[in-house]
């Protein structure tokens, strides 16, 4: 049996994930989490339906106690999703980006590496490249040099080189780093979704205006360098991207080490988005144009061929409009 610790694992895309590994009944997954973010009912509605789901409630800041957890458990993996993720939040309150991103996934690789686990999963993000200097609509490749312009994508980056260095040093530690793209939609049987309070993800956002959550919606931005002058991201379903999971699971098999973009490896503009969701959901609601929000960039697009060729992976939903009616067909459950 696979012993895995999922960390995060009560949050939007760790619960997905869990989902997908409880399905194997030869995993045995362990949720650490502090549930300032996540959910417990998502956890709760989990293991009503799988049997090989537990979990522990605890705080990745409280080093000595996840120490002495994770020798005692002895885990043959560690999925690593638990992070703070808002770019304007980081930018008003850096140091807690440092603290609980940076440091803790320091401690948690220093566990690992205690306690003899060797397979490391790494939820990174394509806010460490910044704003990369590719040409039109080309994207972004794993190679290109990494230069976050927030506190966000800085602390993501510098937990990447913690886990590199780490993995140099240790011959028998392995590891792959996914750097997501835009994660959008829900579960595509309705059994769980994005949850979160007061979010800024823009599909989630358009999904609770649609549903009258909120009386209207911002575009932050309408004079970028794109072709509609709104920002161009890369959206995937959370559902392909909790896919990838799996599939870097089993690359550590036989691997040491990787790096790895999940997109879809084109994008849509705020506008389109917004677009589609009116389309789906068949309400004009409205939307105003505010001024752009200090660190985002303009556009950012994935080059998705190093995932698919080394590791197989291969989405299913790569279709803006299926995003954004399991977004809304999740909303209309909260």
């Amino acid at each position: 049996m696979n012993n895995i610790l999922v960390t995060g694992g009560a949050g939007y895309i760790g619960s997905h994930v869990v989902k997908q590994l409880a399905q194997d009944a030869d995993n045995r997954i362990t949720v650490l989490d502090n549930f300032s973010t996540g959910f417990l009912n998502t956890l709760k509605i989990l293991q009503s339906k799988f049997y090989n789901i537990y979990t522990a409630e605890m705080d990745l800041c409280c080093w000595e106690n996840v120490a002495d957890f994770i020798k005692r458990e002895k885990f043959d993996a560690v999925i690593h999703f638990a992070a703070s993720l808002i770019v304007p939040e980081s930018l008003k309150d850096p140091l807690r980006y440092y603290l609980n991103n940076t440091a803790n996934t320091a401690n948690l690789v220093k566990c690992c590496l205690e306690s003899g686990t060797d397979k490391f999963i790494f939820s990174s993000t394509a806010a460490v490249y910044g704003e990369p200097d590719i040409k039109g609509l080309a994207g972004v490749g794993e190679d290109i040099a990494c230069n976050p312009i927030n506190p966000y994508g800085r602390s993501k980056n510098f937990s990447e080189h913690v886990i590199r260095d780490a993995a140099f040093a240790c011959d028998t530690f392995r590891f792959v780093i996914l750097r997501y793209f835009n994660v959008a939609g829900a579960d595509e049987d309705g059994l769980i979704g994005q949850s979160t309070l007061n979010a800024t993800h823009l599909i989630k956002v358009a999904a609770e205006t649609a549903l009258g959550k909120r009386h209207k919606m911002s575009i932050f931005g309408t004079d970028y360098l794109t072709a509609d002058g709104t920002c161009v991201r890369d959206y995937i379903h959370v559902d392909d991207l909790a896919s990838a999971h799996i599939k870097a699971l089993e690359y550590l098999e036989n691997s040491k080490e990787g790096i790895f973009n999940c997109g879809y490896g084109h994008g849509y503009s705020v506008r389109e988005v917004i677009d589609t969701m009116k389309r789906v959901s068949g309400v004009d609601f409205a939307v105003e144009e505010a001024s752009r929000r200090e660190g985002d960039p303009a556009l950012l697009i994935s080059d998705s061929s190093k995932i698919r060729e080394l590791m197989g992976w291969k989405p299913k939903h790569d279709d803006l409009e299926y995003i954004c009616r399991t977004a809304l067909e999740w909303e209309k459950k909260l």
